[in-house]
Protein backbone atom coordinates (compact mmCIF):
# COMPACT_ATOMS: atom_id res chain seq x y z
CA UNK A 1 0.00 0.00 0.00
CA UNK A 2 1.06 3.48 -1.10
CA UNK A 3 2.11 6.32 2.18
CA UNK A 4 -0.51 8.30 1.07
CA UNK A 5 -2.82 5.28 1.35
CA UNK A 6 -2.42 4.11 4.14
CA UNK A 7 -2.63 7.95 5.97
CA UNK A 8 -5.91 7.94 4.22
CA UNK A 9 -7.09 4.88 6.12
CA UNK A 10 -6.18 5.66 9.26
CA UNK A 11 -7.82 9.17 8.96
CA UNK A 12 -10.96 7.05 8.04
CA UNK A 13 -10.61 4.78 11.13
CA UNK A 14 -9.42 1.17 9.05
CA UNK A 15 -7.21 0.11 11.48
CA UNK A 16 -8.24 0.85 14.46
CA UNK A 17 -8.70 -2.22 15.49
CA UNK A 18 -5.32 -3.85 14.50
CA UNK A 19 -3.89 -0.38 16.51
CA UNK A 20 -5.91 -1.35 19.63
CA UNK A 21 -3.90 -4.21 20.02
CA UNK A 22 -1.02 -2.30 20.85
CA UNK A 23 -2.68 0.53 22.61
CA UNK A 24 -5.79 -1.44 24.03
CA UNK A 25 -7.95 1.67 24.90
CA UNK A 26 -10.01 3.79 22.33
CA UNK A 27 -8.53 7.36 23.53
CA UNK A 28 -4.75 5.79 23.31
CA UNK A 29 -5.79 4.64 19.63
CA UNK A 30 -6.61 7.99 18.65
CA UNK A 31 -3.57 9.19 20.58
CA UNK A 32 -1.52 7.48 18.28
CA UNK A 33 -2.34 8.14 14.95
CA UNK A 34 -1.07 11.24 14.77
CA UNK A 35 1.93 10.33 15.42
CA UNK A 36 1.74 7.26 12.54
CA UNK A 37 0.59 9.80 10.13
CA UNK A 38 3.36 12.42 10.93
CA UNK A 39 6.03 9.35 10.31
CA UNK A 40 4.36 8.53 7.15
CA UNK A 41 4.27 12.04 6.15
CA UNK A 42 8.24 12.20 6.62
CA UNK A 43 9.05 9.02 4.40
CA UNK A 44 6.56 10.53 1.44
CA UNK A 45 9.02 14.08 2.32
CA UNK A 46 12.33 11.85 2.27
CA UNK A 47 11.40 8.77 -0.17
CA UNK A 48 8.74 9.48 -1.97
CA UNK A 49 4.95 8.24 -2.24
CA UNK A 50 5.79 5.75 -5.30
CA UNK A 51 6.11 2.29 -3.48
CA UNK A 52 4.21 0.33 -0.90
CA UNK A 53 5.14 0.29 2.34
CA UNK A 54 5.41 -1.54 6.02
CA UNK A 55 4.19 -0.04 9.58
CA UNK A 56 5.72 -1.58 12.24
CA UNK A 57 6.64 -1.36 15.79
CA UNK A 58 8.49 -2.80 18.40
CA UNK A 59 7.86 -1.90 22.25
CA UNK A 60 9.80 -0.85 25.42
CA UNK A 61 10.00 -2.67 27.88
CA UNK A 62 9.73 -2.35 31.94
CA UNK A 63 11.80 -4.54 34.56
CA UNK A 64 9.49 -6.29 37.73
CA UNK A 65 12.82 -7.96 38.99
CA UNK A 66 16.34 -9.36 38.31
CA UNK A 67 17.54 -6.40 36.81
CA UNK A 68 21.77 -7.06 35.37
CA UNK A 69 21.88 -10.61 36.93
CA UNK A 70 21.08 -11.76 32.97
CA UNK A 71 24.35 -10.24 32.43
CA UNK A 72 25.20 -13.53 34.41
CA UNK A 73 22.40 -15.78 32.97
CA UNK A 74 20.85 -15.25 36.29
CA UNK A 75 16.57 -15.15 36.35
CA UNK A 76 14.59 -11.99 35.19
CA UNK A 77 11.02 -10.81 34.86
CA UNK A 78 9.79 -8.09 32.59
CA UNK A 79 7.09 -7.16 30.28
CA UNK A 80 6.88 -5.04 27.45
CA UNK A 81 4.75 -2.06 27.68
CA UNK A 82 2.89 0.37 25.63
CA UNK A 83 5.65 2.87 24.80
CA UNK A 84 6.84 1.81 21.26
CA UNK A 85 9.49 2.75 18.31
CA UNK A 86 7.48 2.45 15.40
CA UNK A 87 8.83 2.44 11.07
CA UNK A 88 7.57 3.23 8.27
CA UNK A 89 9.45 0.93 5.71
CA UNK A 90 9.66 0.34 2.01
CA UNK A 91 12.36 -2.13 0.19
CA UNK A 92 15.51 -0.69 -1.85
CA UNK A 93 17.23 -2.71 -4.84
CA UNK A 94 20.60 -2.50 -3.41
CA UNK A 95 22.47 -3.00 0.02
CA UNK A 96 21.98 0.49 1.71
CA UNK A 97 19.97 0.94 4.57
CA UNK A 98 18.47 4.50 5.04
CA UNK A 99 16.78 5.28 8.30
CA UNK A 100 15.47 8.28 9.64
CA UNK A 101 14.25 8.74 12.98
CA UNK A 102 12.56 11.61 14.49
CA UNK A 103 14.46 13.99 15.96
CA UNK A 104 17.80 13.03 14.67
CA UNK A 105 20.32 12.99 11.99
CA UNK A 106 19.86 10.32 8.82
CA UNK A 107 21.02 6.98 9.06
CA UNK A 108 22.66 5.70 5.59
CA UNK A 109 24.35 2.23 6.39
CA UNK A 110 26.21 0.49 3.34
CA UNK A 111 25.38 -3.07 4.42
CA UNK A 112 27.59 -5.13 1.57
CA UNK A 113 30.33 -5.22 4.11
CA UNK A 114 29.20 -5.78 7.73
CA UNK A 115 32.38 -6.08 9.91
CA UNK A 116 32.28 -4.22 13.18
CA UNK A 117 34.30 -1.67 13.73
CA UNK A 118 34.88 0.04 17.24
CA UNK A 119 34.97 3.60 15.87
CA UNK A 120 31.42 2.84 15.37
CA UNK A 121 30.34 1.79 19.24
CA UNK A 122 27.40 3.92 20.42
CA UNK A 123 25.88 5.26 17.29
CA UNK A 124 22.64 3.59 16.32
CA UNK A 125 24.05 3.08 12.61
CA UNK A 126 26.43 0.47 14.52
CA UNK A 127 23.24 -1.17 15.66
CA UNK A 128 21.71 -1.33 12.56
CA UNK A 129 24.08 -2.78 11.10
CA UNK A 130 24.77 -4.98 13.50
CA UNK A 131 20.97 -6.54 13.51
CA UNK A 132 21.88 -7.57 10.00
CA UNK A 133 25.02 -9.14 10.57
CA UNK A 134 23.27 -11.02 13.16
CA UNK A 135 20.65 -12.43 10.61
CA UNK A 136 22.93 -12.99 8.12
CA UNK A 137 25.08 -15.10 10.82
CA UNK A 138 21.35 -16.98 11.15
CA UNK A 139 21.07 -17.67 7.57
CA UNK A 140 18.00 -15.14 6.59
CA UNK A 141 17.79 -13.37 3.64
CA UNK A 142 19.03 -9.59 3.97
CA UNK A 143 18.75 -6.47 1.98
CA UNK A 144 18.44 -2.40 2.03
CA UNK A 145 15.30 -0.66 3.16
CA UNK A 146 14.39 3.20 3.37
CA UNK A 147 12.22 3.82 6.59
CA UNK A 148 11.23 6.58 8.74
CA UNK A 149 10.85 5.93 12.63
CA UNK A 150 9.76 7.83 15.46
CA UNK A 151 9.99 6.19 19.10
CA UNK A 152 8.30 7.40 22.09
CA UNK A 153 10.79 5.23 24.64
CA UNK A 154 12.24 8.20 25.86
CA UNK A 155 16.14 7.35 25.63
CA UNK A 156 17.42 7.32 29.17
CA UNK A 157 14.84 6.13 30.74
CA UNK A 158 15.48 3.03 31.96
CA UNK A 159 12.56 1.56 28.94
CA UNK A 160 15.30 -0.16 26.61
CA UNK A 161 14.91 2.49 23.66
CA UNK A 162 18.35 0.94 22.67
CA UNK A 163 16.57 -2.61 22.15
CA UNK A 164 13.04 -1.69 21.17
CA UNK A 165 15.17 0.17 17.78
CA UNK A 166 17.37 -2.82 17.76
CA UNK A 167 13.58 -5.33 17.56
CA UNK A 168 12.27 -2.79 14.79
CA UNK A 169 15.11 -3.08 12.87
CA UNK A 170 14.80 -6.84 13.00
CA UNK A 171 11.22 -6.80 12.09
CA UNK A 172 11.44 -4.57 9.05
CA UNK A 173 14.13 -7.36 7.82
CA UNK A 174 12.08 -10.08 8.88
CA UNK A 175 8.72 -8.53 7.12
CA UNK A 176 10.47 -7.29 4.03
CA UNK A 177 12.90 -10.28 2.93
CA UNK A 178 12.37 -13.27 5.52
CA UNK A 179 8.58 -13.74 4.60
CA UNK A 180 8.14 -13.52 8.91
CA UNK A 181 9.85 -16.35 9.11
CA UNK A 182 12.69 -15.53 11.79
CA UNK A 183 11.26 -16.31 15.53
CA UNK A 184 10.47 -13.69 18.11
CA UNK A 185 13.41 -15.29 20.30
CA UNK A 186 15.87 -14.78 17.30
CA UNK A 187 15.09 -11.67 16.73
CA UNK A 188 15.70 -10.89 20.73
CA UNK A 189 19.05 -12.41 20.18
CA UNK A 190 20.30 -11.14 17.04
CA UNK A 191 19.09 -7.54 18.78
CA UNK A 192 21.49 -8.89 21.74
CA UNK A 193 24.53 -9.27 19.35
CA UNK A 194 23.75 -5.87 17.48
CA UNK A 195 24.34 -4.77 21.06
CA UNK A 196 27.26 -6.37 22.43
CA UNK A 197 28.99 -6.53 18.97
CA UNK A 198 28.58 -3.65 17.16
CA UNK A 199 27.25 -1.15 19.60
CA UNK A 200 29.85 -1.87 22.14
CA UNK A 201 27.31 -2.47 25.43
CA UNK A 202 28.33 -6.02 27.08
CA UNK A 203 23.67 -6.43 27.97
CA UNK A 204 21.89 -9.37 28.64
CA UNK A 205 19.17 -10.74 26.42
CA UNK A 206 16.68 -8.90 29.28
CA UNK A 207 15.35 -6.01 26.94
CA UNK A 208 15.22 -7.32 23.69
CA UNK A 209 13.59 -10.35 24.69
CA UNK A 210 11.25 -8.85 26.76
CA UNK A 211 10.37 -6.06 23.18
CA UNK A 212 10.62 -8.99 20.94
CA UNK A 213 8.57 -11.51 22.49
CA UNK A 214 6.89 -9.15 24.98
Amino acid sequence: MKPSELITKIENNEFDSELKKLYVSDSAVNAQKPRYIRTINEFIKLFGDDRDVFILSAPGRTEVCGNHTDHNNGKVLAASINLDAIAVAAKRDDMVIKEKSEGHNLNDVDISALAPNESEYGKSAAMIKGVVAGLKEYGYNIGGFDAGTASDVMGGSGLSSSAAFEVLIGRILNGLFADNAVSAIEIAQIGQYAENVYYGKPSGLMDQMASSVG
